[in-house]
C-alpha cells in the first residue's frame, strides 16, 4: 500500500521484452534505498512493481502482460521520468490517500492552463471509471494522489500547485499525454458492498440506476 505522495522522481534506465512481458530497470535519484530489500514493492508511476534486483543506482523489476495492457508502462522509453514510492510503513504518515498502486485505467491530457502560480489540468479518464471519480473526492493519477476539483461526464479536473509540479513528472503533462489513474479504493469497495447476493453473480454488470432504485437508493 503507498499514500500517493511521491518522494522522488526516478527514470527509466533500461527496457527488456521477456516473452510477451517486460523487465525493466529504473534509476532513482534521490529516492533513499538503505531500507529496501528484494521482493520489496516500489510504486512506479503509480504501478505497484516488486524489486528483483538492486544495482545500487536503483532497481530492477518484472512487468506481467496484464500490466502491459492497463497501464502506461508499454510506452515508457529509455529516459522518461517516473514518480517513485516506497510502500508505506505503520509509521508513514497519511498525507493522501491510500493507493494499492493497482492502475484501473489509462486517461489523457485534455488541456493544461495556468492559473495564478498554479497549473490547471483537464483529463479524461475511461468511461467505466467515470462514477469512480467524484467532485472533491481522490484520484492517483501516475501514483501522486490528488483532489478532484471538478467533474464533467468521464472528464474530470486537478489544480497543481508549484511544489508538486516540481516535485513529481506532472510539469511534463501537455494535452495527448497518457497516465495511469487508479480511482479511490473505498468507491470500488461500496460498490462491490452495495451490490449484496447479486455480488456471487457472473457478469452481474455492477451497480445501475434500475439496481439502486429497486432497492431504494434511488428516485426516480
Amino acid at each position: 500500500m503507498f499514500t500517493g505522495i511521491i518522494e522522488a522522481v526516478g527514470e527509466i534506465s533500461e527496457l527488456q521484452p521477456k516473452g510477451g512481458d517486460l523487465r525493466l530497470r529504473v534509476k532513482t535519484g534521490k529516492l533513499d534505498l538503505s531500507d529496501v530489500q528484494l521482493g520489496d514493492s516500489i510504486a512506479t508511476n503509480g504501478v505497484c512493481l516488486t524489486v528483483v534486483d538492486l544495482p545500487g543506482d536503483g532497481y530492477w523489476a518484472d512487468v506481467s502482460a496484464e500490466t502491459l495492457k492497463v497501464a502506461t508502462v508499454g510506452d515508457w522509453k529509455i529516459g522518461d521520468k517516473v514518480n517513485l514510492e516506497k510502500a508505506l510503513t505503520p509509521q508513514t504518515r497519511l498525507g493522501g490517500h491510500i493507493v494499492s498502486g493497482h492502475v484501473d485505467g489509462i486517461g489523457e491530457v485534455v488541456w493544461r492552463k495556468s492559473e495564478a502560480r498554479a497549473e490547471r489540468f483537464r483529463l479524461r479518464a475511461p468511461d467505466n471509471l467515470a462514477k469512480y471519480i467524484a467532485h472533491k473526492g481522490s484520484i492517483t493519477v501516475d501514483g501522486t494522489s490528488l483532489t478532484v476539483n471538478a467533474v464533467d461526464g468521464a472528464e474530470f479536473e486537478l489544480t497543481i500547485v508549484p511544489h508538486t509540479l516540481q516535485e513529481t513528472v506532472m510539469d511534463v503533462y501537455r494535452a495527448g499525454t497518457r497516465v495511469n489513474l487508479e480511482v479511490d479504493l473505498i468507491a470500488r469497495y461500496l460498490e462491490r458492498l452495495l451490490l449484496g447476493d447479486r455480488a456471487a453473480e457472473p457478469e452481474s454488470g455492477g451497480l445501475t440506476m434500475e439496481f439502486l432504485a429497486r432497492h431504494g437508493f434511488y428516485r426516480a
